[in-house]
């Protein structure tokens, strides 16, 4: 089949809407469930090329959610701890696998804006990823394939409507490229930039050059990630996945802001404090994600207040303080950022900093480079210039 009619496009004022092969070739995604619409394919196709990415550059499976064309998270097979496992609300006896394990920690980087999400796996869905997704809400899925009892799973979910896609994992897309703006045809070569620590992180600008390899891996997840996030973007990893990835913003110290409380919001869930909030057992999982988010955020009187905590907690939670959050945040370190561009300012760094950052891969190129150096020189912050811009649009 090389044509899929869709409902509608981007809105539903858009028509007709249908992804093809303009080769007449066949298409290289099977619908196996569901009807997926235009902004899922977009999801989708984008999401499947960083999870191959991110598996070939390391070497593990790994997993994606995708929210509006962008990565919420994107993680590595790796254990679970059991402060994670509390983290991202599953069972201490739940049987994960590591592509289980990967998806976990990709819809636990920003449980709120995975909501809803796309899913994308390297790998073969298991069983125990389909028993983790069964619980979770989410639009849909792309792997190279599905073990027959996780397809039954999954195609279970939504009332039968879940949206199930395979992708042949052996397609390779044409080097060049084509979109259409406004009536008018754009053409480029496809970025098929090679992505690892040996293309990536061999130029060390700052006094510090000394990293880890773990520290290596998550600055290669972080710039795999911003080759599949709208520009302007940064993105903070840790502990082989995102923690937070800001999206977008016109302005490169927004991204770092966004992207770091992200990551910081991401610290302050290991606190004993919110990982022991008493709730309620009739609490979704949602309602407990938008719930914390509220707590450790500026306003939690809006979810522990006299008048509605008892919509959500057994008891009355003890608020957290700002003195608290910013003594817990003080001892974070070991954190990692990427970015998508140059960072023009050392206001950059001076935000990273504050979430714990101690490793920067960028391109470089800014006329104010040294300013930027030296300021991470100013708190032994270890910088890499990858040389090479990294936009998607």
């Amino acid at each position: 089949m090389n044509e899929l009619a869709l409902k509608y496009g981007c809105n539903p004022n858009q028509k007709p809407s249908r992804i093809y092969m303009e080769d007449g070739s066949d298409l290289p995604v099977t619908v196996l469930n569901g009807k997926p619409g235009y902004i899922n394919f977009l999801d989708a196709l984008n999401s499947i090329q960083l999870v191959k990415e991110l598996k070939e550059a390391c070497g593990l499976p790994a997993a994606a959610s995708f929210k509006h064309v962008s990565p919420a998270g994107a993680a590595l097979g790796l254990p679970l701890s059991e402060v994670e496992r509390k983290m991202y609300h599953i069972a201490p006896d739940m049987e994960l696998s590591p592509l289980a394990c990967a998806y976990a920690r990709a819809r636990g980087a920003d449980r709120m804006s995975s909501f809803g999400d796309w899913i994308a796996l390297s790998d073969v869905c298991d069983v125990p990823t389909a028993k983790l997704i069964q619980h979770e809400v989410s639009d849909g899925i792309i792997a190279p394939g599905y073990e027959p009892e996780a397809l039954t799973i999954l195609a279970g979910k939504k009332k039968g409507n879940y949206n199930v896609v395979a992708i042949d994992p052996a397609y390779k897309p044409a080097s060049v490229e084509h979109k259409q703006v406004y009536g008018i045809t754009f053409e480029q070569g496809r970025n098929e930039l090679v992505i690892n620590a040996d293309t990536m992180l061999n130029n060390w600008v700052t006094e510090n050059k000394t990293v880890t390899e773990e520290q290596k891996r998550d600055l290669i997840i972080a710039l795999i990630a911003l080759k599949y996030t709208q520009s302007n973007s940064v993105c903070y990893t840790a502990g082989g996945q995102t923690i937070g990835v800001g999206a977008g913003q016109q302005s490169r110290i927004h991204c770092t802001r966004l992207a770091g409380q992200k990551a910081d919001n991401w610290q302050l869930r290991h606190m004993p404090k919110v990982l022991d909030l008493p709730f309620r057992d009739d609490v979704a999982k949602p309602n407990r994600d938008n719930a914390i988010d509220v707590y450790i955020g500026d306003t939690p009187e809006d979810v522990i207040g006299d008048d509605v905590w008892a919509e959500t907690f057994t008891r009355q939670p003890e608020p957290l303080t700002v003195e608290e959050k910013k003594e817990y945040l003080s001892h974070v370190t070991g954190v990692c950022l990427g970015s998508d561009a140059f960072f023009p300012f050392g206001d950059n760094i001076e935000r990273a900093r504050r979430s714990g950052v101690t490793a920067i891969v960028q391109p470089g190129g800014s006329i104010r480079d040294q300013q930027v150096i030296d300021t991470c020189n100013k708190y032994g912050i270890a910088m890499a210039f990858c040389g090479i811009r990294l936009f998607h649009h």
